[in-house]
């Protein structure tokens, strides 16, 4: 604590529309979904995650979120993502993969097989929210991912609740236990921080460390026209898998 380091940065998707307001993520993923673009959109968002990472030069990992409901073709995804981290210069052990709305995950199986899929390249698997509803605990052991991340639920004022601090104490035995490294999230207080280090959390996330930051620097037209093109393909592979 008297000295941080930075492990990674969270990469967070985000639109803003022709007068700069901001678009609600859950609001633009629900649209793409309805209208059978949720495969190229989190492809795109992904892709552009990557590419942002390396414009801001930053000296560390990244994690990237993606809903397990939106793969179909987890090679196509995987190509597309390696063809961009290496024309970046980036290794797959630079990029983890954030699994976010697990509850919609109904084929356990094919979901294993993309983070099987993605392991065996070299990325990193993290499973969010652990805590929040005893899924979560079943997706820990069936999934075995490399980070879990604590509900900021049971992180918010922990210092001062022996009851959350006794479940997040037991939560990271279990997942050192497994050979899972831990990410406290939602942390907003010294207080909170001292604690979770104290309980043996490996890393720690929150608004006391840092807020999130839109990175600045604008694509150009070419660039912008090279990322639609690139997607292109997506809904060919999305109706080849279907029919398979």
């Amino acid at each position: 604590m008297a000295d941080p380091s930075i492990f990674a940065h969270e990469s967070l998707f985000r639109i803003f529309d022709a007068n700069e307001s901001l678009i609600p993520p859950g609001f633009a993923f629900s649209l793409a979904e309805q209208s059978n673009l949720l495969f190229a959109l989190d492809l795109t968002a992904r892709r552009l995650a990557v590419e942002y990472f390396s414009r801001a030069k930053l000296k560390s990992k990244v994690f990237i979120n993606f809903n397990p409901s939106s793969i179909y073709d987890p090679a196509y995804c995987l190509r597309a993502i390696a063809s961009a981290i290496s024309e970046l210069g980036l290794k797959p052990a630079d990029v983890v993969f954030e699994i976010v709305e697990t509850h919609r995950a109904n084929d356990m199986n094919h979901l294993k097989g993309i983070l099987s899929f993605y392991r065996r390249s070299g990325f990193g698997v993290a499973l969010d929210d652990i805590g929040s509803g005893w899924s979560g605990l079943n997706l820990l052991e069936q999934l075995r991912p490399d980070y879990v991340k604590i509900d900021m639920e049971l992180i918010s004022g922990i210092n001062e609740n022996p009851y959350k601090e006794n479940i997040v104490k037991h939560l990271i035995q279990i997942a050192r236990n497994n050979r899972t490294e831990v990410i406290a999230e939602g942390i907003e207080t010294q207080a909170e921080a001292e604690m979770l280090t104290e309980l043996g959390a490996d890393y720690l996330q929150g608004y006391y460390f840092a807020k999130p930051k839109r990175y600045s620097d604008r694509i150009s037209a070419e660039e912008r026209e090279a990322i639609y093109q690139s997607t292109r393909p997506i809904e060919e592979a999305k109706k080849a898998h279907q029919l398979s």
